[in-house]
Formats: structure tokens, sequence, C-alpha cells
């Protein structure tokens, strides 16, 4: 019988969804990634290996599952190709990866684009990857992008580049003072990514359905978070797409009704990357602490995170937004051995109490969080327990508080970086 599930970050990403992804894809046919690009990035550890993936699902490290890069993608194919090289390098197959023809492509000009608006800003700047992701959905929103699909015609690709081709210039050396790009540079090198990329291109949103049909299980996998949404995030602060379980209704061709289960990550604390206000960031020994033991580096940009105390502020607005049903809990060893924990309940702004993530930025910036304190736990006994049972009894208060205050089960508990290193608690 067909199952779909949906897996969304509840934070602002880099809650640990490809470790989740990897657990849950064991079970699955297809694994669909449907919005983002190479800006997103989810480092998964299987049999002793670290994989680091940007653009492909992480259900590629089993070999007869099928995995689709949906409609909703922006794809850089020099970074696809990259990233299919080195998992064929590590022996992993990519036979069974699919992208979808109707996926739009991040061309040159996006990424000088997206660098030189970046200094712009200067203090205003957003912290973007610089990978152009941006600049390529605002193109696809203006309707003067390029797709997958025109790389496999090249007439046609042609015609679409020159329709776009003088305007990017003119920007990149009269705003930017950039040296012009050359036309045929831009073509010859999309013609042999269409060339490599073409065994791997398909209507995915035909073959999605069919699998639905066939009663396939279906996994879609997450990338970034719902903080970082660009409706429902902290904005300017987020990214270009829909990282909520709503996008995976556009970004892969799926109807709402299929999707019979969503997964929420959450990870036993809270980090971003960037700018943007963090009510219970951590400026001292905890906090750095929290990002060494926790190795709280961008898997994209290696970035430091920035680490605070887990904010069930965020979680209960983002469980509202993307309909979560059940909860993965990651990273639950990172905080062991820390005498005394805290979790954010609600924000005090000017003597008012707010349950939700407010949408001013200012607003946000102004709130208190109001904590609940918690004895904490050792790191052997985490290491020990196989079982939610086993859980020192400290870790289950931490959880069923969780669930309490959220009012969702938690189902997944992370205590480790390995596959194995999951208690499904029932």
């Amino acid at each position: 019988m067909t199952f779909v599930r949906a897996i969304v970050g509840t934070q602002w990403g880099d809650e640990g969804k490809g470790k989740i992804v990897d657990f849950l894809a064991k079970e699955a046919d297809v694994v669909v990634r449907a919005q983002g690009g190479n800006n997103a990035g989810h480092t998964v550890e299987a049999n002793g290996v670290t994989y680091k993936l940007h653009l492909i699902p992480s259900g590629i490290l089993y070999k007869e599952k099928l995995n689709i890069i949906g409609n909703g993608v922006v794809v850089d194919p020099k970074s696809l190709l990259d990233e299919i090289e080195n998992l064929e390098a590590k022996g992993i197959s990519t036979k069974n990866l699919k992208l979808s023809d109707r996926a739009h492509l991040v061309m040159p000009y996006h990424n000088i684009l997206d660098e030189e608006i970046e200094k712009t800003r200067g203090d205003e700047s957003l912290g973007t990857t610089k990978r152009g992701i941006g600049p390529a959905y605002t193109d696809k929103a203006e309707r003067t992008n390029l797709r997958v699909c025109d790389i496999l015609d090249e007439e046609e690709f042609i015609q679409k580049l020159r329709n776009v081709y003088e305007r990017k210039n003119r920007i990149l050396t009269q705003v930017y003072h950039y040296t012009p790009m050359k036309f045929s540079d831009i073509l010859e090198k999309f013609m042999v990514y269409g060339e490599k990329l073409k065994p791997y291109i398909e209507d995915t949103i035909q073959l999605l359905q069919d699998r639905i049909k066939e009663g396939k299980k279906i996994l879609l996998e997450g990338a970034q978070a719902t903080m970082l949404d660009l409706d429902y995030g902290t904005y300017p602060y987020v990214t270009s797409s829909h990282p909520t379980a709503g996008g995976f209704c556009t970004g892969a061709g799926i109807a709402p009704k299929q999707i019979n289960e969503v997964v929420g990550v959450v990870k036993a604390y809270t980090t971003r990357v960037g700018k943007g206000p963090f009510p219970t960031e951590l400026f001292d020994e905890t906090g750095d602490m929290i990002r060494e033991k926790g190795f709280e580096y961008g898997t994209t940009t290696g970035r430091p995170r920035r680490c605070g105390w887990l904010d069930l502020v965020v979680v209960r607005y983002a469980s509202l937004i993307n309909g979560i049903d059940k909860i993965a809990l990651t990273k639950l060893d990172t905080l062991s051995d820390i005498p005394k924990l805290k979790i954010c309940v609600q924000y005090d702004y000017n003597g008012k109490t707010l349950d939700l993530f407010p949408a001013s930025l200012k607003v946000a910036e102004d709130c208190k969080p109001i904590y609940k304190e918690f004895d904490g736990w050792s790191l052997d006994e985490i290491k020990k327990a196989k079982s939610y049972d086993e859980l020192p009894e400290n870790a289950k208060r931490y959880i069923e508080f969780i669930e309490k205050e959220t009012n969702t089960k938690v189902w997944l508990i992370g205590t480790g970086a390995g596959r194995e290193s999951i208690i499904v608690k029932d």
C-alpha cells in the first residue's frame, strides 16, 4: 500500500535531516528532493564512511532505491556532475538517480550576481552561500530562466539564452564591472553538461505518480527548514524556496492529500548559519562547547554555526505550519555532560508573552526567552542506551517535556552520528 512520508526541518536547518532520511530510506522505494539547490547540504555517516550530499537525495546510499531531484530544485549542472563523480568514486552507484526535466538551472551569471549583490548589501548582507540559488529563483519567478529540458535541445537552449544573455552581460559589466561572458563558452559548457546528464533526465512527475499508483513507499526529503522558508521564515534571512511540507507539492508534483505523514526533525538544541534573529543564542563557553561537540560547521560552506538552547516557540510554530505528526529528535548526545540544560517555552516581548514566532524581526530581536531548566546526563549513559527505557531518566524528562509542549510524539531519537545510533520510541 502506498505510503508517502515527508521529512521537514523545524528550525533553521542543519537538524540532521540527512541522517533521518538515510535511516528511513531502508523502508522506502523512492526518495525525492523537491526544493533548494547546492546551497543545502546533508552529512550522512554509513558503514564508517561520511558522505556530504548537496543535490542528490540521501537515499542514494541504498542502491535499490529510486532517487528523484524534483522540478522545484534549482540545479547547478557542474555541481551535480561533481557529486555524481564523487559518489561513484566511493563505490556508490547513481544509476537510480533521476533529474526532473522541469527543474531550473543555475547559470554562470547567477553565481556572480549572488556574490556581487551580497557585497552591495554591506552590513545588511544576508549571509548567502553565494551558490547562485537566489538569482536562479529570481529568474524563475521573472520567467526568464532556463530549465533542464533546454540543455537537451541545442536550438532551444540557444534561443532562450540569447533572450537573457545581453541583459545579464550589461548588468555584469556596467553595474559590477565584470569582463563580459562569452556566449560560446556558456553554450559549449552546457551542451556538454546536457550530454552527460541525459541518462538521468526524465519526466519525474510522471515517474513519481506511476510509483504511487503501483503502491510504492515514498520518502520526501526536506532541505533547509521552516525558519528559512521564503514566506514563513525570518525574512529576509531566508532561502529562496519553500522547505515546508507544502513545498513538496509544488516541488515534486504530488498532491497534498497524497502525503500521509509529516515528520519534523528537531535538533536537541538550536543552531543557525548566517544573520537574523536567534532568541536562544548562546555567546558563552556553553555555546562554544556545543559547537565543538556537535561539529556545528556548515556542510556546504564550513562556516561555524551559531548555537543556542532548544527553542520550542520555533518548533511549535513549525509544527503548526507543516502539520507535523511525529518528531525525530537528533543530537541528544551533544548535550551530554552539561550539568544544567534549558529549553525555551515562550518569549517575553515587553511584558507580553508570545507562544509563536513573530513576523517582525524587530520584535523578534527584542524577545527574551522564557526558560525551563533541566538536569543533564552523561555521555556514557546515552551511549549505553539501545532503547528508550535504557535512556537516563533526565534525558527522558527532557524528551517528554518536548512532547508535552508541542503536543507531538517524539518517535526517533538520535544518540550518535551513525545509522545504528537511533532509538525508535514506540
